[in-house]
């Protein structure tokens, strides 16, 4: 049975305007009407359409795409990475991984590490975890003073702005799972022995400020959903839908960029003439 796909960006895309997180299932499938072994051959049906525009854009070399991939642990930012980013030609994508920073980058200010792995023309970076993380765990861990937290939403609004005008779309994701469903998959990972290095006992300690994530996450949303740069947040307790979303979203991006092949700057037909009367090499 075919199924319509009605991936528009709106029905993914946070209203900034009294946003509440609480308001959005986890589980939910918005702008898909089949169930999940449809959804999974519905993203590898989409792979040769993200692979071209994907290919185009890395060939024109003019703009960029930066994938935000935001989320409480255990959310899906590698399963995403594996099962949406790598239907791409890795060459043209850029991953970022940003962990705690270092004391180097300790002694700038929080978004110097961030715009130095900014995606450069051509190129689909994606972060896994990102600037956010300055205005989450610093908020919840009070790892700066609430004067700092505040500034550095206007600054990453400021910064996604700069990025905007050079020519990079900023599509950022949050991958929204439940309580229940985080404990399932970390229940998942310490009963698999080849997932236990998967398995950290600190995401436990986080998990035990889960109110208080929630509230950071829909504060950031709320005060960094742009025009330029919008949030979408993407129900992901099911894996295949998130996968399925991203992937839709992404190719949105894409398809609204629109990237062409470049034009030869060289006599095409000469180039073939010289290949014809080629003497036989060797």
């Amino acid at each position: 049975m075919a199924h319509d796909v009605t991936f528009h960006p709106s029905s993914l895309r946070a209203d900034p305007a009294g946003f509440h997180l609480a308001a959005v299932p986890t589980d939910a499938t918005p702008g898909w009407d089949g169930g999940k072994a449809a959804g999974v051959q519905a993203l590898a049906d989409l792979a040769p359409a993200l692979m071209d525009l994907q290919e185009r854009l890395y060939a024109e070399r003019t703009r960029s795409v930066l994938l935000v991939l935001q989320g409480m642990d255990t959310s899906g930012k590698g399963g995403t990475l594996k099962h949406t980013v790598g239907l791409v030609d890795p060459q043209g994508v850029r991953i970022t991984s940003f962990k705690a920073p270092t004391d180097e980058e300790r002694a700038h200010d929080f978004l110097w590490r961030i715009e130095r792995a900014a995606p450069e023309p051509g190129y689909v970076g994606v972060f896994d975890r990102s600037h956010y993380e300055d205005v989450l765990i610093g908020r919840v861990r009070s790892l700066a003073p609430p004067e700092e937290i505040d500034r550095r939403y206007a600054a990453i609004n400021d910064f996604e702005a700069r990025l905007t005008e050079q020519g990079t779309t900023v599509l950022k994701c949050m991958l929204h799972i439940s309580a229940q469903e985080q404990r399932e998959r970390l229940l998942a990972r310490l009963d698999a022995p080849e997932k236990h290095w998967k398995f950290n006992p600190g995401d436990l300690d986080e998990r035990a400020f889960w109110p208080a994530y929630q509230e950071a996450y829909e504060i950031a949303i709320e005060r960094t959903s742009t025009e330029h740069a919008p949030w979408y947040v993407v129900p992901s307790d099911r894996k295949w839908y998130r996968n399925l979303a991203i992937g839709h979203l992404l190719h949105a991006t894409l398809a609204g960029l629109d990237p062409q092949w470049p034009a030869a700057d060289f006599d095409v037909d000469e180039q073939r003439r010289r290949l014809v009367s080629e003497k036989p090499l060797g």
